[in-house]
């Protein structure tokens, strides 16, 4: 865009003369009425809004479903929504068995076993606390990059989001009460689950990062294989209910085609149109949503504990997500319009400066700084990189 439009001004000084003469003779072609976009402000709160009741759903799913019924349902709508936008775009799913193999393990780590647990997890403990457990993805994220990614350093602001969002996770728990009236496992199932992701992301980081594939691809197959393997775990496990309920069936389908196949494609929109950094906002209103939907529509019960803690993790949250001025004036300079590959990461795919990023955040080959500029990028893609 940015060399297309530099042409236009070298032209127009060039031919300004034979242009003016040209506009005397030739009356103006009526302007095209082109439809504006659905503003990214709208996009966002609907992206809120599915994540946030995607634990909603997700209850209501098990209420008629066993939990890796609910969670193959899950994969089964999405990868359908993402095929459909696949074949739209006429894209291909990727190819070489090497890369198929890191997308089953980032397919298990970011989507077959966080939704299996999460949905377990909601047979013994109410959405709301489901939610804000998932509210933590960011702090183990970042005491994982600390151990398993050198290069990411860590700073004091940091260190103390880190501390201050484990602190509202204890909040949420009531651990000066003993962890009275919690079940553990439940608990523990949504915790595990919220820690997954980030082990996707650092995976995903080691093995997928340049990849060759476009992000529609490479989250395609991603879901595919998660889909796969709970196929192959769901009937060893689990027998086929003898009453198909209307309602929690309607809710998985929801919970699939909304909350995982179109959020992944808005997101993605998100991405390319605001950045990164304003799109990932989106992560500190989805514990507030569950817990209202939770409220308002199940009747479930809140201690004051819940949301006082929620808000203490969302602040360390967004504390360990802090970038050194540094890091940011390096991006400056290098930012160059029109450089680099705009393509957005697969699910969890981490950026150049150490953050790990949500679905369809872009990767350290073609980066999108802050306003949706991609970055320059000076270092060369090694032969034969996956």
């Amino acid at each position: 865009m940015f060399s297309r439009l530099c042409y236009e001004v070298q032209v127009g000084h060039r031919t300004s003369m034979s242009a003016t003469t040209v506009s005397e003779q030739t009356p103006p072609a009526p302007a095209r009425r082109t439809r504006p976009p659905l503003s990214w402000r709208v996009r966002f709160a609907f992206l809120s809004l599915v994540w946030g009741f995607s634990f909603l759903f997700m209850k209501v799913g098990t209420e008629g479903f066993a939990p890796f019924q609910v969670t193959l349902g899950r994969l089964v709508f999405g990868t359908a929504v993402l095929a459909v936008a696949m074949a739209v775009k006429r894209e291909r799913l990727p190819r070489g068995m090497r890369t198929w193999a890191h997308l089953a393990v980032a397919g298990f780590f970011l989507n077959a076993l966080p939704f299996s647990l999460f949905a377990y997890s909601e047979l013994t403990i109410p959405s709301t606390l489901a939610g804000i457990c998932n509210a933590t993805s960011p702090l183990w994220g970042m005491a994982l990059s600390l151990v398993a990614l050198s290069e990411d350093r860590p700073t004091r602001v940091r260190v103390a989001g880190l501390g201050l969002g484990f602190l509202g996770v204890l909040t949420v728990l009531g651990a000066w009460q003993g962890f009275h009236g919690l079940d553990a496992r439940g608990t523990s199932m949504a915790l595990l689950a919220s820690l997954s992701y980030p082990v996707g992301w650092i995976y995903v980081r080691r093995t997928l990062a340049g990849s060759g594939a476009s992000h529609l691809s490479l989250t395609g197959g991603q879901l595919l294989l998660a889909t796969v393997q709970l196929a192959v775990v769901t009937p060893m496990f689990t027998e086929l209910p003898r009453h198909w309920s209307v309602l929690p069936l309607l809710a998985i389908a929801a919970l699939g085609a909304l909350g995982t196949g179109l959020a992944m494609l808005v997101q993605y929109g998100l991405v390319a149109e605001v950045g990164p950094t304003t799109a990932q906002m989106v992560t500190y209103f989805v514990p507030i949503i569950a817990a209202a939907a939770g409220v308002a529509v199940l009747g479930e019960q809140l201690s004051w504990s819940t949301p006082v803690g929620a808000v203490v993790v969302l602040a360390g949250a967004a504390l360990t997500q802090v970038r050194p001025r540094g890091g940011t004036r390096l991006a400056a300079r290098g930012r160059v319009a029109g450089t680099a590959d705009e393509r957005p990461a697969p699910s969890g795919q981490p950026t150049r400066d150490g953050e790990t990023a949500q679905a369809g955040q872009p990767t350290r080959d073609g980066e999108t700084a802050q306003d949706g500029q991609p970055q320059e990028v000076a270092r060369p893609k090694p032969a034969g990189r996956v």
